[in-house]
């Protein structure tokens, strides 16, 4: 459990600093096409926190791809058709990441429906998504190397997603279909999350146990521009 807790609370800081620095990065930016640039970027990153896309996905997505839809209680949320080499898939994202889009596309001087989300700043597809951007800033907030030396990238924010959703109780079975991959892939790489996190999820339907339902339209634990997300309530039990 100690593990957990110390894991999380290391997540979330390194969530905070990276976005609260990345606000800083943008101001100090020497001419307007730089500002546009680490815009973009920045944007860029916080809708990979918040998807779980892979980098293919996100060059591959086209703004048709883009949808809002509403549950059956009106809470908002985000529909991404995206695509890789081959395969397809549609994936959900919090209604956050509609604004993190707006702000892309009131940059952008690509917004049809065939054109490419992620764009240079000609309106061409970003093929690098702004590789060495993300480099720079995750370098000049001193993120740029894991605790255990090894250099992050964009995939990183994919990791990043994985795992505050698994500490968020999120369904394996659920987040493998959300992120394209297997339930094997997720418990290999991501087993280290506790059950006792869980408890609420792996205790329901048994006596004595009242599970709490998430709220209307709540997507819990999601990464954004002011923090790394909302505490999860806790498990109560029936007295």
């Amino acid at each position: 459990m100690t593990r957990f807790i110390v894991l999380a609370a290391f997540l979330s800081s390194i969530a905070r600093k990276l976005h609260t620095f990345g606000r800083g990065w943008i101001k100090e930016a020497r001419w307007d096409m730089h500002s546009w640039y680490r815009t973009m970027a920045y944007n860029f990153m916080l809708v990979m926190t918040n998807t779980g896309m892979r980098p293919p996905e996100a060059r591959n997505l086209r703004w048709r791809d883009v949808d809002t839809l509403a549950d059956k209680h009106g809470g908002k949320f985000v529909t991404l058709a995206v695509r890789g080499k081959d395969k397809f898939r549609t994936l959900v994202a919090p209604h956050s990441v509609a604004a993190y889009l707006d702000r892309i596309r009131s940059l952008s001087k690509a917004t049809k429906p065939d054109d490419y989300v992620f764009t240079t700043h000609k309106g061409k597809s970003a093929k690098a998504l702004y590789r060495s951007l993300i480099q720079s800033l995750l370098k000049e907030s001193e993120l740029l190397l894991s605790s255990s030396g090894k250099r992050r990238s964009t995939y990183c924010f994919r990791h990043t997603y994985a795992t505050f959703r698994l500490t968020e109780g999120v369904d394996v079975y659920f987040l493998a279909k959300q992120m394209g991959t297997s339930v094997l892939m997720i418990e290999k790489h991501y087993g280290h999350i506790t059950p006792v996190k869980n408890a609420d999820r792996i205790l329901q339907g048994l006596p004595g146990w009242e599970p709490i339902a998430d709220g209307p339209g709540d997507i819990l634990g999601s990464v954004n521009a002011d923090g790394a997300g909302k505490k999860p309530a806790k498990p109560r039990t029936k007295k």
